[in-house]
């Protein structure tokens, strides 16, 4: 049977729009083979009070110190094996503030890091601006950073940063191998390891290694708990004493010692609780859906590495984008929206699961991916029920 799609009322509009359209399309279906299940902020703030009730959250915190933010950083310290950890408003003040500290005690402002950094590619010249850091580039495009990237680089480093796993290049990880040869280069070289650990949650069943393990590789480490752990904003840096001291300070410098943080460190303690157990159940939905996906849609990395990676097809994006909003009208399923690739004639998408997919079929949904890409594609088994 060859999957129809009814035509969306609106007429071919310029790609933003369209994508647009798609996400916003998406957030209303109850199922999404990529993201969150979209919820508004009346359920949010309801779930919040549910979870303070469960957790016992009977008092707030002040200024980022004690209550439920005391908590989930004690949480933290265990779940790591670290010394200490700081709660931060954003990750980038976090990471800024760890590669402040660690270049203040090397005195070189000179650090490493992967040219898709978050820091590069996303933060307006911050690093530079307002700490002076000086860039060297680690690693360069789809590349995993290794003992090799480091000795490549001459001269005295105040810091190496490793982004796990490197987003931009479809939630890409080192081999653990690759990993700790990079930690014991680093050690050797007399300088830190600071790991972005945006995803580390994520990451974890790549290395299958328990997370004291990974983190014991690096001298900080970053993590973020509005991704993958659903929570509504805010992250750590986890270190020793000495270091966390130090970020405390400047987080204080930097304005993040906001006057209330219970929301978020209590959306951090329930996505602990109830997303990080079935992280790995994400990963694993994630790689048996791209190895469903046609051979005209090209998967990076081959294998998923997280439960977050790119897709790559021949195609335009507006006409694609179209046909996935008639679909998800259609079967009330949220997609990704495409967009057009560096590549002449080439598209590509971000999937990035959670447990809103899990529910789903990954076989079904990649017939439903693929009829979108190439409606002339027989997809019979994109007409069973989702939910069977």
């Amino acid at each position: 049977m060859i999957l129809r799609f009814a035509r969306s009322t609106m007429a071919v509009m310029a790609s933003d729009d369209l994508a647009t359209r798609v996400r916003t399309a998406s957030r209303s279906c109850p199922d999404a083979v990529s993201g969150q299940v979209f919820r508004s902020p009346a359920q949010a703030f309801a779930d919040l009070a549910r979870s303070c009730a469960e957790l016992g959250i009977e008092e707030w915190d002040l200024y980022g110190e004690s209550g439920p933010v005391g908590r989930l950083e004690a949480e933290l310290v265990e779940l790591f094996g670290v010394e200490a950890a700081a709660f931060f408003p954003t990750g980038i003040m976090a990471q800024q503030v760890a590669l402040r500290v660690h270049t203040d005690r090397a005195g070189i402002r000179r650090v490493a890091l992967p040219d898709l950094s978050h820091l590069l590619l996303h933060e307006e010249d911050g690093p530079r601006l307002l700490h002076g850091l000086e860039i060297s580039i680690l690693t360069r495009g789809f590349e995993a950073p290794a003992a090799r990237h480091l000795e490549a680089i001459p001269g005295r480093l105040g810091a190496v940063l490793a982004e796990l796993p490197l987003r931009e290049a479809g939630c890409l990880l080192p081999t653990w191998d690759d990993l700790a040869g990079l930690s014991q280069a680093c050690r050797a070289r007399g300088v830190v390891l600071h790991f972005d650990g945006a995803r580390i949650w994520e990451s974890q069943p790549w290395f299958g290694r328990p997370l004291p393990e990974i983190a014991a590789l690096a001298d900080s480490v970053y993590v973020s708990f509005y991704k993958g752990l659903g929570g509504m904003a805010g992250a750590a840096l986890l270190g020793t004493a000495g270091f966390i001291a130090e970020a405390r300070l400047w987080r204080r410098r930097q304005g993040g010692t906001v006057y209330h943080l219970t929301a978020e460190a209590v959306s951090a303690l329930a996505g602990l609780r109830d997303q990080l157990p079935i992280v790995a159940d994400t990963v694993a939905w994630a790689r048996a859906f791209a190895a469903e996906l046609p051979s005209f849609i090209a998967v990076q990395p081959g294998v998923p590495h997280a439960n977050q990676f790119l897709a790559y097809t021949a195609g335009d994006a507006d006409a694609v984008n179209e046909r996935l909003l008639a679909l998800i009208e259609e079967r009330r399923i949220g997609l990704p929206a495409w967009r057009a690739a560096q590549e002449p004639g080439r598209i590509t998408t971000e999937f990035a699961v959670s447990r809103a997919a899990l529910k789903l079929d990954p076989a079904q949904m990649a017939a439903l991916v693929a009829a979108a890409i190439a409606p002339a594609v027989i997809c019979a088994a994109a007409q069973t029920p989702a939910n069977d």
